[in-house]
């Protein structure tokens, strides 16, 4: 569902300011970034910049997702596009669909990237709201019977920390398709596992953080899945995990799954 003119205004209104406009340009050129990170790049003081933070978020225009201690600062440009599909696209819209399409290629590379000990290494952070509790979007993420129902794997765990937790195919054949190990545990909150082989050393694996955020009836759901191989790998999470979530928010909102399989919808081109 599209947002309507006055969901758009505390946008509108974040964007006005040229200093704000500047820290987005910032974490569009390197996304990821600390609140020091922001204020040495920009000579702000920290409050300052907090301030200004404060209101990109609330706009949407910011996602912070903690990392340890640290708490890292993404853009997260959907209500940009949002303000494109409503005020500018209509105009012209088959030219700017094609702009458009390039567009959000080329940012959705550049905005998914952090800088590591001078390596460039893959991270994609995704964000959904649904309606539900805590306790219903921890359940759904860690009971087999529903991630076989919005998935199509089943998640097998007893979701301790150091177990091991696989991707089963609901096909009867037991075949397990990807997995890991199991970091973090704090029901209903946070849930962090590696994503590839329950083997990989935990410490450089790729990796997928859960966080829960309960507010007034509905949940913020953000995953955050580092450590990707490389640029075809941020590819597969960038449209495996909206049609996942879209799925999972289905279910929770509706008691049903979308008709067909999300990730089996084929790809247009513009």
């Amino acid at each position: 569902m599209g947002r309507g003119a006055e969901d758009l205004e505390p946008v509108f209104r974040a964007l006005a300011d040229p200093t704000r406009r500047l820290l987005l340009d910032r974490l569009r050129a390197r996304n990821g970034q600390t609140l020091g990170e922001l204020c040495a790049e920009l000579s702000m003081a920290r409050q300052s910049a907090t301030q200004h933070l404060d209101l990109l978020r609330d706009a949407g225009l910011v996602v912070v997702v903690r990392r340890g201690r640290e708490r890292l600062h993404f853009l997260d440009p959907g209500p940009i596009h949002a303000i494109e599909q409503r005020w500018i696209s209509a105009f012209d819209r088959p030219r700017l669909h094609a702009i458009d399409a390039i567009t959000q290629r080329a940012e959705e590379y550049a905005m998914s990237e952090r800088t590591v000990d001078e390596a460039t290494v893959p991270t994609y952070v995704y964000v959904t709201y649904i309606r539900a509790t805590a306790e219903q979007v921890w359940h759904a993420l860690t009971d087999a019977d529903l991630t076989a129902s919005y998935w199509g794997h089943a998640n097998v765990s007893d979701w301790q920390p150091g177990s091991v937790w696989e991707h089963r195919r609901t096909d009867g054949s037991g075949v397990v398709d990807a997995g890991g190990r199991v970091l973090e545990v704090d029901p209903p909150r946070r849930l962090v596992v590696t994503f590839g082989e329950p083997d990989e050393d935990p410490a450089t694996a790729s990796r997928a953080t859960f966080l829960v955020e309960p507010h007034e009836g509905i949940v913020r759901l953000t995953v955050t899945h580092e450590r990707l191989a490389d640029a075809r790998a941020l590819s597969d999470v960038s449209q495996g995990w909206p049609a996942v979530f879209a799925n999972l928010k289905s279910l929770l909102e509706t008691g049903q799954v979308l008709p067909s399989a999300p990730w089996e919808m084929p790809t247009v081109s513009a």
